[in-house]
């Protein structure tokens, strides 16, 4: 998307009615296509790879025999405060981020390179339909609120409290690196299922490439609501 244009308006809600579910649905992917674009020339690049790489995409993806808990119903929506992944290390405030002249959510300045951006246009975490948190995975000089990112796991629960008090629980079911060429965003960052709470952490992954300023994947941790606590 030229720079020029204007940031799309992403759906006021995942359950367009009438005739405004078509341009909903055209503006929705264009808004995923533009997640695709977050991270290239963020500046970062430790070194190295920064997790699993796309190579290794069916390891990560759903393990056999992981048992996952059932859905619990879709909380009432509240704003997301801070977000926490026990069991890698990940524990960062959560602040609303709009788009920017790409079309990609906007992450946080590199200065607060600890925290995590929220797509506030969105769904809110444990209402229906997927919200989009997106973290850098390292700058110049320091590993980011999402480095450990890519070692989650299927299982792993994953807490996000919230502004009305509660802390909605959901469990990792997916992890993938998508690599950029032939990335298809409807299937990284849309509904799994219809009717859940869902939650997509995503990151870049895969290895930087220091001609382009970019990561060549990204890192997309899909999970989904299994309780709440008040």
């Amino acid at each position: 998307m030229p720079a020029s244009d204007p940031p799309p308006t992403p759906p006021a809600s995942d359950t367009p009615t009438g005739s405004g579910r078509l341009l909903t649905g055209v503006v929705w992917v264009v808004l995923l296509l533009g997640l695709w674009l977050w991270g290239r020339g963020e500046g970062g690049g430790l070194g190295g790879s920064s997790g699993p790489t796309t190579g290794d995409v069916a390891a990560v993806g759903r393990p056999a025999g992981v048992p996952l808990p059932p859905a619990h119903d879709p909380l009432e929506p509240a704003r997301p405060q801070r977000v926490d992944i026990p069991s890698i290390g990940v524990a960062a405030p959560v602040v609303p981020r709009g788009l920017d002249s790409a079309g990609a959510i906007d992450p946080p300045p590199y200065a607060t390179a600890q925290t995590v951006g929220w797509y506030g246009a969105g769904t809110q975490p444990g209402a229906p339909g997927a919200s989009l948190l997106v973290g850098h995975v390292d700058t110049k000089t320091e590993p980011a609120a999402f480095y450990g990112l890519s070692t989650a796991r299927p299982g792993q629960q994953v807490r996000v409290t919230r502004a009305d008090g509660s802390v909605a629980e959901f469990t990792i079911d997916d992890v993938q690196v998508f690599e950029r060429d032939g990335f298809d965003a409807q299937k990284a960052y849309g509904p799994r299922q219809g009717g859940r709470a869902e939650l997509r952490l995503i990151t870049c992954g895969g290895t930087f490439d220091k001609t382009t300023d970019s990561y060549t994947a990204n890192v997309v941790v899909s999970a989904y609501l299994t309780g709440v606590r008040r």
